[in-house]
C-alpha cells in the first residue's frame, strides 16, 4: 500500500514531463479514489513536476533497489 512520503517509481514515460520509466519521486498526497499526487526533483533539490498518478503509474520503491542519475532538461 502506496502512503504519504512514501518514496515511489514511475512505471511509464510521461514525455510531456521529460519524466521515464524509473524515475523515482515522493508521494505528497493521497487521494480517495486511487490517486496519487507526486513531486519529483532534481538533484539540486528543484521541483521537476508535481503530478497527480494512479497506481498503475507507480510502484513502491524497492528495498534492494539501488538509484540511477540521469540527465533532466525542462520539457
Amino acid at each position: 500500500m502506496i502512503k504519504e512520503l512514501d518514496t515511489i517509481v514511475l512505471t511509464r514515460n510521461i514525455a510531456q514531463h521529460n519524466l521515464v520509466q524509473g524515475d523515482v519521486g515522493a508521494v505528497v498526497h493521497c487521494y480517495s479514489a486511487d490517486g496519487f499526487q507526486v513531486e519529483f526533483v532534481i538533484g539540486e533539490g528543484t521541483t521537476a513536476a508535481v503530478l497527480t498518478l494512479s497506481s498503475n503509474d507507480i510502484r513502491p520503491m524497492g528495498k534492494d533497489e539501488i538509484l540511477h542519475a540521469r540527465e533532466y532538461t525542462v520539457a
